[in-house]
């Protein structure tokens, strides 16, 4: 009796599905070899799991021959072990694939969305095969499943949008596992651990493990601490009582900063002033470190020095509050100290020896005292001005044009200089630009108050008129490099009659 064509077809199949198993399965032997010479030893793990799919397809094709061909069993037996074999095929290719494209070449791992991604398509593409051996159309099954398709994608929204999400980090790298990064201006900030197809995970500075969709993540700003370098700058302020001078508060800063563990010295720390609050001054100490790990303790160190640092110098850091302050005590006691720095400096001035006691306690009483900080210019030249300045402390340089449009320095003036001695007896315009090389304290005379001082002793102009000739011939020889030359009779003369006429003396 000859057999039918069912029979034969049947026949044929299993020949088929036999031969293709023993092509396939020494194929898939080798690639799991491969894949365990090839990688490094702790990724074999993920080679096992090839290994384990090509030995549950062999348990299946096995099975699958103990049983009758007309069994139930047979065809999900022949379903099992096509796709398990395809599978340990597919993930052997993806594994070496994976490791010759990334971790070889860039010597880095492959990021795990990329590995869950190609793993998931390749068993998709697997279970298509492996129906299709077993005569079922993939075809047929999503035409009659379109509704469950729309269904499950609606409901998948969220999360097919953290996947397009991470697969859009992963193409533009802001950052890497191992970077620390800070999201929307200090919101979360810490070291990425993982990156996967849902989710990012950060460790924070708390040692808190935070994950975050990457759909979120994809939308929000994102500060990279270790790139381009692993230096960043930091910044603490601090409030100081007003009063304070700026630079004095800044050199503080400056010092606490330098040597301090985990601040770096180039770029080298620089202070700022920031604010004028209602109770204080505000300064800002800028610095930098490469260790975002340990910020926090950085920046408490700072701190620390900063305190110690403003104590020791006198300045004080003031409470959120409002003073009430008697204003006659307090003042009368300011404005003996006030006299009697003007008084001792004024001593010592050559310029105003020739003035009788009187006169000098009367400029005491009515000088001023201004404060310049470094850089800043008390007078420039060309400028008019009927002042005059004497030193109280800090140091001042006397600044002239050269060719060439270039500043030379002529002069350093120290405690007890005076300067604009020439606009306040003549009106003349400033011969020079004088500007303050450190914190200074000027005491200011007025055209006024000397217009007092010289009314009710004329005598003494003719003095102050030979001062003022040697001065202006010496400052004249430091305009021209050249030696300094006795002043002549005659510029004396000049002088004295121009302050005459500018003070309106008979």
């Amino acid at each position: 009796m000859n057999p039918g064509p069912a029979t034969e077809t049947l026949v044929g199949r299993m020949v088929d599905q036999f031969t293709s198993e023993m092509v396939a399965i020494p194929l898939a032997v080798l690639l799991v070899v491969a894949t365990f010479l090839v990688l490094p030893r702790p990724d074999r793990r993920r080679a096992r799991q090839s290994a384990v799919l090509l030995g549950l397809s062999v348990v299946c094709g096995l099975s699958r021959f103990l049983l009758p061909t007309e069994a139930a069993a047979h065809r999900a037996l022949l379903f099992g072990a096509t796709f398990f074999l395809l599978a340990s095929i597919g993930r052997s290719i993806v594994l070496l694939l994976v490791h010759l494209a990334f971790e070889r070449r860039r010597e880095r791992p492959a990021p795990r969305i990329f590995r869950d991604l190609s793993t998931g398509i390749t068993y998709l593409f697997v279970a298509l095969v492996a129906l299709r051996a077993i005569g079922v159309e993939p075809g047929s099954i999503l035409t009659t499943s379109a509704l469950l398709t729309a269904v499950v994608g609606l409901s998948l929204q969220d999360t097919l949008g953290n996947l397009v999400s991470g697969l859009a980090l992963q193409m533009q790298r802001p950052f890497d596992v191992g970077d620390w990064i800070e999201i929307d201006n200090g919101a979360q900030a810490g070291q990425v651990t993982e990156c996967t197809w849902r989710a990012t995970s950060i460790m924070t500075l708390d040692r808190v493990e935070v994950i975050l969709p990457n759909a979120g993540l994809a939308k929000a700003a994102i500060r990279n601490y270790s790139r381009p370098s692993k230096v960043s700058r930091r910044r603490v302020a601090v409030g100081v009582a007003y009063g304070s001078p700026p630079s004095e508060v800044h050199r503080v800063l400056v010092s606490a900063a330098i040597g301090a563990p985990g601040v770096l010295e180039t770029p080298p720390p620089r202070a700022r002033t920031k604010a004028l609050a209602d109770s204080a001054v505000t300064h800002e100490l800028l610095y930098f470190i490469d260790d975002f790990e340990h910020a926090l303790d950085i920046d408490g160190e700072v701190l620390d020095r900063i305190t110690h640092g403003l104590a020791r110098h006198g300045f004080d850091i003031p409470f959120p509050t409002r003073t009430l302050m008697t204003v006659p005590d307090g003042g009368a006691k300011r404005r003996e100290i006030h006299r009697e720095r003007v008084a001792a400096t004024m001593a010592s001035v050559d310029l105003l020896k020739p003035l009788p006691e009187d006169s000098r306690q009367l400029l005491v009483e009515r000088a001023a005292l201004h404060r310049y900080g470094p850089g800043e210019p008390v007078v420039r030249k060309g400028d008019p001005s009927m002042e005059m300045f004497i030193v109280e402390t800090g140091t001042l340089a006397v600044e002239l044009p050269r060719d060439g449009g270039n500043v030379a320095e002529v002069a350093t003036l120290g405690h007890g200089d005076c300067f604009g001695e020439m606009g306040l007896l003549t009106g003349e315009p400033r011969a020079a630009t004088v500007r303050a090389k450190t914190l200074c304290d000027l005491i200011v005379i007025d055209h006024d108050v000397f217009h007092d001082v010289l009314a009710a002793h004329p005598e003494i102009v003719e003095r102050m008129g030979g001062l003022l000739a040697s001065r202006q011939a010496g400052l004249e020889a430091a305009a021209a490099s050249e030696e300094r030359a006795p002043a002549t009779a005659e510029r004396q003369q000049r002088l004295i009659s121009k302050i005459r006429d500018f003070f309106k003396l008979v």
